[in-house]
């Protein structure tokens, strides 16, 4: 699994997606780790992978980052706080809202990285 797709193109198609930050695509995602539990995050959640949580909030980022993932997606419409948004940007994570429940974009995003879609 490789996927050098676009990501927010990807979930735009399928679902309602809101990039708050889209660093420039120089990074590979090449799996996916659904969690809301941050220590779960830091311990288990692969480098490259995209983080799909509900967890809208900075810390949040600083998980992810610790974890070497590339971007996080936060679902369920959930907002995207202002300090998360300057967290990712300064770690250089992209970011997504949607509207989704997590099951429905882990199944997505899997689809997405299998080439299934």
């Amino acid at each position: 699994m490789n996927s050098t797709v676009d990501l927010p193109g990807v979930l735009a198609t399928h679902m309602d997606c809101r990039p708050a930050w889209e660093p420039l695509p120089d990074k590979q995602l090449i799996s996916g780790f659904t969690s809301d539990l941050l220590s779960d995050v830091i311990v288990n959640c692969p480098e490259q992978a995209v983080l799909i949580t509900i967890q809208g909030h900075k810390n949040t980022v600083a998980a992810a980052s610790l974890a070497g993932a590339s971007a996080i997606v936060v679902c369920s419409g959930r907002p995207l706080p202002n300090d998360m948004v300057e967290a990712a940007r300064n770690e250089g994570l992209a970011l997504l809202s949607v509207q989704g429940n997590q099951f429905e974009v882990s199944c997505l995003i899997g689809k997405w990285l299998e080439n299934d879609l």
